[in-house]
């Protein structure tokens, strides 16, 4: 669908949630709220460079699907430039955004976040999608005389996150028992270069009534993993979590640390884990009085590689859960199903 086919409402000037953009309360209020506490139960933060990261990345996959990291190599300056391109790209007039307005069946551009056809109310947001290697195309859009410096940011970063992703997925396959030869053998990411990636900059403005707004809707995330780059001092991404694993279910908040990444399981990662790891549930909330900014990055297998369960993981008596899908297959049936994708792609129970 188009990514504005309603009317352009300016989020950064408004005063008030208008009644597209106002969500029910037992949506918003499913689950108490939590922040994320110093206690056995709070999200790990992982230096993925220690020799203990392996353990420890595999217990936060399995206990919450999702982790910070640190010791990922990625310097804060890059940070810094990302943030600040971000800011000035959705600084602009919505005029000349919507001149690079996401056009029907691509994926890079401009407009609302791509799950929002998936539900009857708008989200406090707003969107610009990168998909593979498309940055001066999009970018020429809004900026045909000076984009190279966008780009180059958006192309260093880039290519940063895919050497942190390429660590990261080698330390969870690890954490699984399988070893880079047994990865290469079932055909897993064997040149990460082929990989397909998506780069998602995500700006939410300070709404005047967010307790009727949500920022993005939960849902999880399609591919291997996500890792999430969010702006200091405004906290805003809540996952869904089982408090012991028996306790009540609550949104708990991962603010954001400073120079720390935080690392989203997929569905695909759930997939090949048969069911190990589990993709996480996640969702933006908004702040009366700050801007947020988020860059996210996900990445998945070349498109003709099928993922299904690693066969080492069934030695163990298991039976496959789901059966094998490429990406796109997956993502053809997420835009039909939504988050019931995973249960289509299930095997009977023998």
């Amino acid at each position: 669908m188009p990514a504005f086919s309603l009317d352009h409402f300016d989020l950064y000037s408004a005063n008030h949630v208008p009644e597209s953009y106002t969500w029910p309360s037992s949506y918003l209020h499913d689950h108490p709220s939590a922040g994320n506490g110093g206690g056995d139960d709070s999200i790990p933060i992982i230096d993925i460079s220690s020799p203990t990261a392996v353990s420890l990345i595999g217990a936060a996959c399995r206990s919450f699907g999702v982790f910070y990291a640190t010791g990922h190599g990625v310097p804060v300056d890059l940070l810094d430039d990302v943030e600040y391109q971000a800011r000035r790209l959705f600084a602009l007039p919505l005029h000349q955004k919507l001149d690079t307005a996401r056009r029907p069946g691509f994926i890079s551009g401009y407009g609302r976040p791509p799950l929002s056809a998936f539900f009857p109310k708008l989200m406090w947001s707003e969107g610009f999608t990168i998909a593979g290697g498309h940055r001066r195309d999009v970018a020429g859009d809004i900026w045909p005389l000076e984009q190279s410096v966008f780009c180059d940011v958006m192309e260093k970063y880039n290519k940063k996150m895919k050497e942190v992703a390429g660590k990261l997925l080698n330390l969870m396959l690890l954490s699984l028992g399988i070893d880079e030869e047994e990865a290469g053998r079932a055909g897993l990411i064997k040149d990460l270069q082929q990989a397909m990636e998506v780069l998602q900059l995500n700006s939410y403005p300070a709404c005047p009534e967010p307790e009727k707004a949500i920022g993005m809707a939960a849902h999880t995330d399609s591919g291997l993993l996500t890792i999430l780059y969010q702006s200091c001092g405004v906290n805003g991404l809540q996952i869904l979590h089982k408090e012991d694993g028996f306790g009540p279910t609550q949104w708990v908040t991962l603010p954001p640390l400073p120079g720390a990444l935080v690392i989203h399981v997929g569905d695909l990662l759930q997939i090949l884990s048969n069911d190990q790891f589990k993709s996480v549930r996640h969702r933006a909330v908004v702040s009366r009085a700050e801007h947020r900014l988020s860059a996210a990055y996900i990445i998945g297998p070349p498109g003709h590689v099928k993922m299904g369960p690693i066969s080492k993981l069934m030695q163990s008596g298991q039976n496959p859960i789901y059966r094998s899908v490429t990406w796109p297959e997956y993502l053809g049936i997420r835009a039909q199903l939504f988050d019931k994708a995973l249960e289509l792609i299930k095997l009977p129970i023998k």
